[in-house]
């Protein structure tokens, strides 16, 4: 089996969460927030008064990942549930992507950003993460232009059978950043590695 690149996560915030499977690096069973969306209340389905306000713009989204001491500048793609209920990974092995079902980089809660560490021939977007140190500023930049900058406090490597959920996607009083790859060894039997990186980071205030 070629050697992947990729991402695998578990997660759980709070009481609302849907059971899933990632893939990417492999499989496990995780968990994600419900979607927050809301159905909008201007689609089709009559006509519509000319004098009804226009519907609100629709809420910035993250579009860009910059890591300057990594040398990252990456657009975002979307990460969300495929068919059979798994959290797809960037489809590009050298872009990151954000879990768009999630907490939007610099609102309340934990935020998720994932990328491969690797392809089957090359170092891919978060080869070098495992590499960050407190205090490296991560920026994210949304679809209004704004930015959202933060700054790493803390990383660790967990095996995968032992990832702590709790710790990366409970829900948090202020704006955090997760970001996660794969990381430890890989396992050529299996077609995985064995570990998770996640680096945590803190809105800039």
């Amino acid at each position: 089996m070629r050697r992947p690149g990729g991402i695998h996560m578990l997660a759980a915030i709070g009481v609302l969460a849907a059971t899933l499977v990632v893939s990417a690096c492999g499989t496990a069973d995780v968990a994600a927030p419900a979607p927050t969306a809301t159905p909008n209340g201007f689609s089709a389905g009559g006509l519509q008064d000319p004098a009804t306000p226009a519907p609100p713009a629709e809420d910035a989204v993250p579009t860009r990942v910059s890591i300057p001491a990594l040398g990252v500048d990456s657009a975002l793609e979307d990460l969300s549930l495929d068919g059979t209920g798994r959290l797809t990974a960037p489809v590009d092995y050298d872009l990151a992507g954000w879990y768009s079902g999630g907490v939007v980089p610099g609102e309340v809660g934990p935020a998720i950003i994932a990328g491969h560490v690797d392809s089957p021939s090359a170092p891919a977007v978060f080869a070098g993460l495992g590499s960050l140190a407190a205090g490296d500023e991560i920026v994210v930049t949304l679809s209004d232009g704004s930015q959202s900058v933060f700054t790493v406090s803390d990383s660790i490597q967990s095996a995968k059978a032992e990832f702590p959920t709790s710790s990366v996607y409970s829900n948090v009083p202020t704006p955090e950043l997760r970001l996660i790859t794969c990381g430890g060894i890989f396992d050529p039997s299996t077609g995985h590695y064995l570990d998770n990186l996640i680096v945590f980071a803190e809105l800039q205030s």
